[in-house]
């Protein structure tokens, strides 16, 4: 018997160790490949040693004195700890590093460039922004920053769950750094039906309704069902969906009824252009502020996007999310219960996160086996008045 759907969403996982700063990374990094050649005995330590130009063994953990509250100060020590950084990567450079210590002369390359630049002046000083896949912690490297909403921030990883909203079992759950979009663990969560061939419909919220998602699972054929956001305009002048996009004769008609070619884009999608129209268009003001006229852009998939978009406008589509969709949501509050290990990481890096999340959903499925009332009998395991 195939199954009939699977509902996916994810939840955040924070992590063991504390976030770092940039100060705090750039020693410790140091720190850290000093300690892996030293392990192995490997020359190279000495060669490193002698290229730091600070007076620092780097053999203590945490942050060198420093008057914090002097800015020069900081930005002093911000400079020498970056070209300690640089030196050692220059002393190591054209050397076979042994295998133990490549991962922290790597974490090292990274830290020292991801938070800083150098100035007109020479000097490194760390930068406003963020890199975008930045290291938060040389204890654990794989951890990243990440967000569930605008204003909902968190440290750590992600557990992506894939949930069978009949029996409400745990069918897949996969760890990820936590600054990965939702719909990136989609195929991973999804994979070992796709192996069995066993290709039942997929139900998410609007964080797998992108037009590339849906293409990508809808050619392994799983059919999507995932909520599509409003069409928004935030000048508050006409949206999108006010203009007819034919896709079969490739234009596009505006609410004054003007109709223009859509002319392709690189990416393989179009844009069309109602800069000869708009000049004399009454619904002008109500369209659009630019001078060189309204434009309206064409998705790559927009033909995906439309078909969702009709599709969810459907009484009978609504009253299906709404009966499978929340399952999920009561199935992540239990994950993350505390008896079952809460939302903090209890231990490092992706590999043993991952681990752990696996355990705690075989734990969670057997309880929940249990409740539909699994037993053994003459034949094996059955769930009874199956």
């Amino acid at each position: 018997m195939k199954n009939r759907a699977r509902v996916l969403d994810s939840t955040p996982i924070f992590d063991a160790v504390a976030t770092e700063d940039t100060v705090t990374q750039l020693r410790a990094s140091i720190r850290k490949v000093l300690s892996a050649l030293d392990q192995v005995g490997s020359p190279l330590a000495a060669l490193v040693r002698a290229a730091l130009l600070r007076d620092d063994d780097y053999a203590t953990a945490g942050k060198p004195p420093c008057d914090w509250d002097d800015r020069a100060a900081r930005e002093a020590l911000v400079d020498a700890l970056v070209n300690d950084a640089l030196a050692s990567l220059s002393a190591l450079e054209g050397h076979e590093v042994p295998v133990s210590a490549t991962a922290a002369v790597e974490l090292l390359a990274l830290v020292a460039g991801q938070d800083v630049e150098v100035g007109d002046d020479g000097v490194f000083r760390i930068v406003r922004k963020v890199a975008k896949d930045r290291v938060i912690s040389t204890v654990d490297p794989e951890a990243r920053h990440g967000h569930k909403s605008r204003n909902r921030h968190f440290d750590g990883y992600k557990a992506h769950l894939s949930i069978d909203p009949d029996s409400e079992l745990i069918d897949e759950v996969v760890a990820t750094p936590a600054n990965t979009p939702d719909r990136d663990a989609a195929s991973d969560l999804l994979a070992p039906l796709a192996e069995e061939g066993d290709k039942p419909e997929v139900l998410g919220d609007s964080a797998y309704a992108d037009g590339a998602t849906r293409d990508t699972l809808e050619a392994k054929g799983f059919t999507v069902t995932a909520k599509c956001p409003p069409v928004r305009n935030a000048t508050g002048l006409f949206t999108k969906d006010r203009f007819d996009v034919d896709l079969e004769t490739q234009t596009v008609t505006c609410p004054a009824g003007q109709r223009v070619t859509i002319n392709p884009t690189r990416d393989g999608g179009g844009r069309a252009s109602f800069k000869v129209h708009c000049r004399a268009c009454p619904m002008r003001q109500a369209c659009t502020k630019s001078r060189a006229g309204r434009t309206i852009t064409v998705h790559p998939h927009e033909t995906i996007l439309q078909r969702a978009r009709a599709e969810q406008k459907e009484p009978g589509w609504v009253e299906h999310y709404r009966a499978d969709r929340p399952i999920v949501e009561r199935k992540i509050a239990h994950f993350t219960r505390r008896p079952w290990g809460g939302r903090r990481a209890r231990t490092r890096g992706k590999a043993r996160v991952a681990t752990d999340l696996d355990t705690r959903a075989g734990a969670i499925n057997w309880a929940r086996l249990a409740a539909l009332g699994l037993q053994r009998d003459a034949s094996g395991w059955v769930i009874a008045g199956a």
